[in-house]
């Protein structure tokens, strides 16, 4: 897919929005991707993780035995691309901060993995997701996203693998841009639940 097919799914959606946005990293953004929006329609969500999941095999990582995605916002698409690739889904889960495996959840020494993620911008849940499973012993090859906000400059340490890359502006909050400064602020994320 292309990156105005995939902005195609979320405007279809009304999940591109404009306002204001405390992004889960704490930065600022003009624009956020409301990934739920798409993701309460199955077909669209099949569409860019079947999309996913070919180019995850394109790029040479498709030969794993798990994915593995960061609780909240990485289940769906964990779990439609590992759908896609033939294999099982697993994630994990924050326990006092730290992600962990639960629910019986498991990876196997050497077992290759790939994390599959919605949107990366800094690229923290990856990393930390990546942590997890690393210490666990499993060989993360590679980690995959819908969208990668960052364009690439997300360093999580394994190749990416972005559906589309979207660069989007995002501010510390004591550095915003006046017309951002002008509109209050709304936390649509996840993180810290």
């Amino acid at each position: 897919m292309t990156r105005d097919e995939v902005l195609d799914v979320f405007r279809s959606c009304d999940a591109l929005l404009e306002g204001h946005f405390i992004l889960s990293s704490g930065l600022r953004s003009p624009v956020f991707l409301q990934k739920n929006r798409v993701f309460m329609f199955p077909a669209k969500a099949e569409k860019l993780c079947k999309a996913l999941a070919e180019k995850i095999r394109a790029e040479g990582f498709g030969d794993v035995s798990q994915v593995v995605s960061p609780a909240l916002g990485g289940i769906i698409p964990g779990y439609e691309t590992a759908r896609h690739l033939g294999v099982p889904a697993i994630f994990t889960e924050r326990v006092n901060g730290v992600f962990e495996l639960r629910r019986s959840f498991s990876v196997e020494p050497g077992e290759k993995v790939i994390i599959v993620e919605d949107i990366v911008s800094t690229g923290l849940s990856i990393r930390e997701c990546i942590d997890c499973v690393k210490a666990l012993g499993a060989d993360v090859v590679a980690a995959a996203c819908i969208v990668d906000r960052s364009a690439g400059e997300a360093d999580i340490g394994v190749p990416l693998v972005a559906l589309t890359e979207f660069k989007v502006p995002a501010y510390a909050p004591d550095a915003l841009p006046p017309e951002l400064e002008a509109i209050p602020p709304v936390k649509p994320g996840s993180r810290g639940l």
